[in-house]
C-alpha cells in the first residue's frame, strides 16, 4: 500500500525517493524525528485550548498570555528529552524554533480571544468553539482499492462538513500554497471521502510560521495532479524507475542524500 509520505517526497524531489527505496540501506530516522515534533506540537495546541477555558473577560492581554503559557515551557522540555531518549536527534536550534512558534501562536490567540470576548461580552470559556472546532488529530487514513494510506494532520468537522487540514512549518509561498502541500492534502481529502462517504470541496494548510491559514479547492484538475504523481512515484518505488531530476543547489546542499546523489 503507497504511503501518503512517499508522494510528499517525490514531490520534493523524485530522486530522494528513489535513493531511498533503492539505494540507502541505513536506518533513517529523520522522517520519525519530524513525526515526533508534529505530536509536540499538536500537544501544545491542546495545552493553550485547555488553558483558554479560564481565560475571564476582565484579563487584560498579558494576563490572557500568561494563562495561555501555562505548562507550555515544561511540556516542551519533558517531551525533547523522551525524543532524545528515542535515539532521535532534535537539535537545540529545532526545539527554539518550536518555542518561538508556540508563543507566537500564543500571542495571537490572546489577541484574538480579547477582541472576541469583549465584543461578544463572555468569557473565553463559551467561545471556545470559535477558534478551535470539532476535530481529530493524527487521522490514519486508508483506502484498499486506491492501496493509499496517510496521516491527516488535522480534520475539522463543522456543521456536518469534514476539512483535511495540514500542518506546516515551512515558509509559505507569496500567494497559495506549495505544489507538494496541495497534492498531500487532496490525497488526504479522497481518502477522508472514502472513509466517511462524504464529499470534500475544500480543505486547508496551515502555515504556522505565519499563522496563516490558506484554502486548497479539491477540484478535477487537482485530483488529476494527484493521481499523474501517483503513477511517478509507482514506476519509482515498483520499477525502480530512475528519476530525471534538475539539481537544485538550495534543496540538494541540505538534503542528507547529497553525498550519494551528487558523487561523480
Amino acid at each position: 500500500m503507497l504511503n501518503i509520505s512517499s508522494i510528499k517526497t517525490h514531490m520534493y524531489c523524485p530522486m530522494k525517493l528513489y535513493i531511498q527505496n533503492h539505494v540507502d540501506l541505513s536506518e533513517n530516522t529523520d522522517y520519525q524525528l519530524a513525526i515526533e515534533i508534529k505530536k509536540l506540537k499538536i500537544d501544545i495546541q491542546d495545552l493553550i485550548q485547555k488553558n483558554m477555558r479560564k481565560v475571564k473577560k476582565e484579563m487584560n492581554l498579558i494576563e490572557i498570555e500568561n494563562i495561555l503559557s501555562e505548562n507550555i515551557d515544561s511540556y516542551i522540555e519533558s517531551t525533547t528529552n523522551a525524543i532524545r531518549s528515542m535515539d532521535l536527534d532534535i537539535k537545540k536550534e529545532q526545539i527554539a524554533e518550536i518555542i518561538n512558534d508556540s508563543y507566537f501562536n500564543i500571542k495571537i490567540t490572546a489577541l484574538r480571544t480579547k477582541q472576541a470576548m469583549t465584543i461578544m461580552d463572555k468569557n473565553a470559556f463559551a467561545i471556545i468553539d470559535m477558534f478551535f472546532p470539532n476535530c481529530m488529530y493524527s487521522y490514519l487514513l486508508k483506502d484498499s482499492s486506491l492501496e493509499l494510506i496517510g496521516m491527516c494532520d488535522k480534520i475539522e468537522i463543522i456543521d456536518g462538513t469534514y476539512y483535511p487540514i495540514a500542518i506546516k512549518s515551512s515558509n509559505p509561498p507569496l500567494k497559495g500554497v506549495w505544489d507538494q502541500d496541495a497534492i498531500e492534502l487532496v490525497a488526504h481529502a479522497i481518502l477522508l471521502e472514502e472513509e466517511f462517504d462524504t464529499e470534500v470541496f475544500v480543505g486547508f494548510v496551515d502555515y504556522e510560521k505565519i499563522g496563516d491559514r490558506r484554502p486548497v479547492v479539491m477540484d478535477v484538475n487537482l485530483r488529476k495532479a494527484l493521481f499523474e504523481v501517483i503513477r511517478e512515484v509507482k514506476e519509482i518505488i515498483d520499477n525502480k524507475k530512475l528519476p530525471n531530476v534538475r539539481k537544485n543547489p538550495k534543496k540538494c546542499g541540505s538534503c542528507e542524500y547529497k553525498d550519494i546523489c551528487l558523487k561523480d
